[in-house]
């Protein structure tokens, strides 16, 4: 089940920008509560609470019980703001999650065993291609990360959305073959391939040689037999 965590809010009984401007004035940033059926209602929360929980981690995915007025809404923020400049929040869309509720999040993707990984042993590197996996899944139950374990990759090899094993409920939303995770091969390596396969086709040539001369070699003494 998906931690829940505490918001506290304020109504707005005015809207429109210049409102808005008074708010973060205040110290104050406007928001709104949507969705459920529901009228949407115009808040404000407190500007330093609200940019510790963005800076957390994972806010998108958090689910909220916001204190209004002594009562509680439970949402999930959908989105957010920033000042272009000075880079803290300016306004936040929240969603209101009635019973039962099914969304659509991003959950981040989180690798295992990078570190021993045969193609990161050899020099590879890897590289991140999804940091984040859109799915659907009940509202308590949105995980906090999804694993996936390259602990088995080799260079040139990914890891895709079909590998991996969700947690009960949860449904991907994008093709099973999206490509998540690669091994990228260190600088020089495809001319080390090339290098490997000249020096295993000269092999077979040199060692024929020898026996083509030791063949011929041994004719004229089968021949001298014959004649005594």
């Amino acid at each position: 089940m998906a931690t829940v965590m505490e918001l506290k809010a304020t109504a707005r009984p005015k809207s429109g920008k210049g409102a808005a401007r008074a708010e973060r004035r205040a110290g104050r940033v406007p928001a709104v509560i949507y969705g459920n059926k529901q009228p949407p209602q115009p808040i404000s929360v407190e500007e330093p609470e609200l940019r510790q929980r963005i800076l957390a981690g994972r806010f998108l995915t958090t689910i909220f019980d916001i204190n209004l007025d002594g009562k509680k809404h439970r949402v999930i923020p959908r989105d957010f703001y920033l000042d272009p400049v000075k880079d803290f929040p300016i306004h936040v869309d929240f969603m209101r999650l009635g019973e039962g509720a099914t969304i659509r999040v991003s959950v981040p993707l989180r690798l295992l065993k990078a570190d021993v990984a045969p193609g990161v042993k050899r020099g590879g590197t890897v590289n991140l291609v999804t940091h984040a996996i859109d799915v659907e899944c009940a509202a308590e139950g949105i995980p906090q990360f999804i694993e996936a374990d390259v602990g088995a990759l080799e260079i040139s090899h990914s890891l895709h959305l079909s590998d991996l094993q969700l947690p009960p409920g949860v449904k991907p939303l994008a093709r099973e073959d999206v490509t998540l995770v690669t091994i990228v091969p260190p600088s020089g390596y495809a001319e080390e391939l090339k290098a490997a396969a000249a020096a295993g086709a000269a092999a077979p040539a040199a060692g024929a040689a020898p026996a083509a001369a030791t063949a011929g070699a041994k004719a004229p003494a089968g021949g001298g037999d014959k004649k005594k």
